[in-house]
């Protein structure tokens, strides 16, 4: 049985599971200040990159996991409001999310991130573990209606392009930094929609980081 298979497996007993997710909404957290120079070039992150599935019981900082959603959807700075992925006709159909179950200065939940203040606002509580036993994970969802309305069918293709663009992202910023990832697209909508307090999004991708 293939690993994406058993992840979708432990989410889906997860969610059945007696797990306490408790919705809210919290103050907005301020990020730390994207930095614009890593430890490796670009070359050597696309050459280090690979799916790591294991993970330390070390934490993350607070400082790694906002260059992480900084490098997701962040605004880049460089040539005015634009951001770190590219959007067909810029209509930014992504949410992205950051489930803090480690991570210093952050209380663990699950939180959503605002690029346009590099902000991170917590949106729910969880009082269990997930499966791998990540640090945190940076969870992609899409508001489809954002580039359908404008593109037609031909819209959901662009959500995904998309998608695939700012988890790339995620990858080698993670690789920058020293730490580990791998991607999941096999696992439990409803529980994920569940964890995060979702209305009108739809679960995309998955993206377990840590050491």
């Amino acid at each position: 049985m293939n690993e994406a298979v058993i992840f979708a497996i432990l989410l889906i007993l997860a969610g059945c599971a007696s797990q306490n997710i408790e919705r809210t909404e919290g103050d907005e957290i301020k990020l730390s200040e994207p930095a614009y120079e890593g430890r490796v070039s670009l070359e050597n992150a696309l050459a280090e990159r690979r799916a790591e599935r294991s993970f330390t019981a070390e934490p993350l900082k607070l400082d790694e996991v906002s260059q992480i959603l900084w490098a997701s959807q962040g605004i880049d700075g460089v040539t005015g409001a634009t951001r770190t992925a590219p959007s067909a006709g810029a209509t930014q159909p992504l949410v992205v999310y950051l489930i803090a179950a480690d991570v210093t200065g952050l209380e663990p939940g699950a939180y959503r991130y605002d690029p346009s203040k590099h902000t991170a606002t917590k949106v729910s509580e969880i009082s269990e573990g997930l499966p791998y036993g990540a640090p945190a994970y940076v969870i992609f969802t899409a508001i489809y209606e954002r580039t359908s309305q404008r593109y037609g069918d031909r819209g959901e293709r662009y959500v995904h392009i998309e998608v695939g663009h700012s988890a790339q992202n995620v990858h080698l910023q993670a690789i920058s930094l020293g730490l580990k990832t791998f991607p999941i697209g096999a696992f439990d909508d409803g529980f994920v929609s569940r964890l995060l307090s979702l209305e009108n999004e739809v679960p995309l991708y998955v993206v377990p980081v840590g050491r």
